[in-house]
């Protein structure tokens, strides 16, 4: 980080969005995506009382007198190694795998990640149920080149087994320089096969529009970037031009970004004062609310369909999740990733810093995005032979139940 500190104020970047990776550095978005800078008041610098810190000075005093390296594996950290591992070990022990410390290395990365400058395979990764899963590949990229597809579970990378990895640990294996491959061993439907991705410079795009012949205007968002609320101001001009009264949306295999970008298109359909999401950081905070800014530039007659899919997710799921449940729209797909936490990023020391969870996303309703997901209104999967056939049943769908002449929202 290359913000200064005082003694007890430590930078923060508070973070929404999957706590994944681009195959190249933990996702935090790109180019800034999902940071909010705000400063963090360290309530105490020095040991707590109430902590019996003996075991953990008798474990190094027993380490610094009687271990030996054996094999070329081991070896006798430095002091600053020794902090780090076991900051790492107190993080790992809250049990949540999007509160992580980043060592000096692993901050490079994650700040690389920040200025949107990295080779990867281009996907976003997660653990779930324990297992390294992907959330979604990005359009364009190495990984949705290869065929990779969101639920995926990476098994092994480059015959590495995945078994107990982290996240960050995941990424460290599967970043590498442009033009280099890695094979990335994928469980799918319960079968099981190799994919060789070559690595790659990671471009994503942020919107498409398309008016197709039927009348229907589809915008295609990918991801919730700073600049997402203009361009879908953009492409909603584009669709009020066109005459067109119906519109989906395609949130498909979007992983999130900058909440403030989904507010601000959620506003476009919804009256000021509107709840767009709630964050709840349970007994340490009271709730809050993001409200719509109330653009409303829409009447009663607009028919809308979103697509969402195991993909979407954190800030995709935000603004689906505002939009069906105050009626604005229908839900067409598949069960959303189901991401709904709060992370801030604590600047702990100018080269090592801590991601920790701080509150979680509730829909207008009230309903944890984390513990349930978004459910679609109709659910339409896509099959292998889809793919293969280059077939979209899902938008089939959305079209056919916009062009219903009895289409009610």
């Amino acid at each position: 980080m290359k913000s200064s500190i005082s003694k007890n104020t430590l930078t923060v970047l508070t973070i929404i969005g999957v706590v994944g990776a681009f195959g190249a550095g933990m996702q935090i978005g790109q180019k800034n995506a999902l940071l909010v800078v705000s400063t963090y008041e360290a309530t105490n610098t020095t040991p707590q009382n109430r902590l019996d810190l003996n075991p953990l000075w008798k474990t190094l005093d027993v380490l610094e007198n009687r271990f030996v390296a054996t094999s070329a594996s081991s070896s006798i950290p430095s002091d600053e190694a020794k902090v780090w591992g076991a900051i790492e070990g107190l993080t790992a022990s809250y049990g949540d795998p999007y509160t992580v410390f980043f060592p000096p290395k692993e901050t490079t990365a994650f700040e690389e990640e920040v200025r949107g400058s990295f080779e990867g395979v281009g996907m976003e990764i997660a653990l779930k149920d324990k297992v390294i899963t992907v959330v979604a590949p990005l359009k364009g990229t190495p990984a949705e080149r290869a065929g990779i597809l969101p639920g995926d579970q990476i098994l092994k990378i480059d015959k590495l087994y995945t078994g107990g990895m982290t996240v960050e640990e995941a990424v460290q294996h599967i970043r590498g320089p442009r033009g280099s491959t890695v094979v990335l061993v994928i469980k799918r439907n319960g079968g099981v096969e190799d994919i060789n991705v070559t690595r790659d410079i990671i471009n994503i795009p942020t919107i498409d529009t398309e008016l197709r012949d039927d009348g229907v205007f589809v915008i295609s968002l990918y991801n919730f970037s700073a600049n997402s609320a203009n361009l879908f101001r953009g492409a909603l001009r584009e669709f009020i031009e066109s005459g067109s009264d119906k519109l989906v949306l395609d949130l498909r295999s979007n992983p999130g970004g900058y909440l403030e970008a989904a507010v601000d298109m959620a506003s476009f359909f919804l009256p000021i004062g509107k709840t767009v999401v709630i964050e709840d950081g349970g007994i340490k905070s009271k709730q809050k609310s993001e409200k719509s800014r109330g653009y409303d530039v829409f009447t009663e007659n607009l028919k809308m369909v979103i697509l969402i899919n195991e993909g979407s997710a954190s800030a995709s799921e935000i603004l689906a999740g505002a939009l069906h449940e105050h009626k604005i729209a229908k839900l067409v797909g598949e069960k959303s990733f189901g991401k709904g936490s709060v992370q801030e990023l604590i600047e702990i020391t100018p080269e090592t810093s801590l991601k920790v969870t701080i509150a979680k996303w509730l829909t207008p309703n009230g309903l944890s995005i984390s513990e349930n997901g978004l459910e679609p209104d109709v659910k339409v999967e896509i099959t292998k032979n889809d793919i293969e056939k280059k077939l979209d049943p899902q938008m089939d769908k959305a079209v056919a139940i916009l062009k219903d002449p009895d289409f009610k929202r």
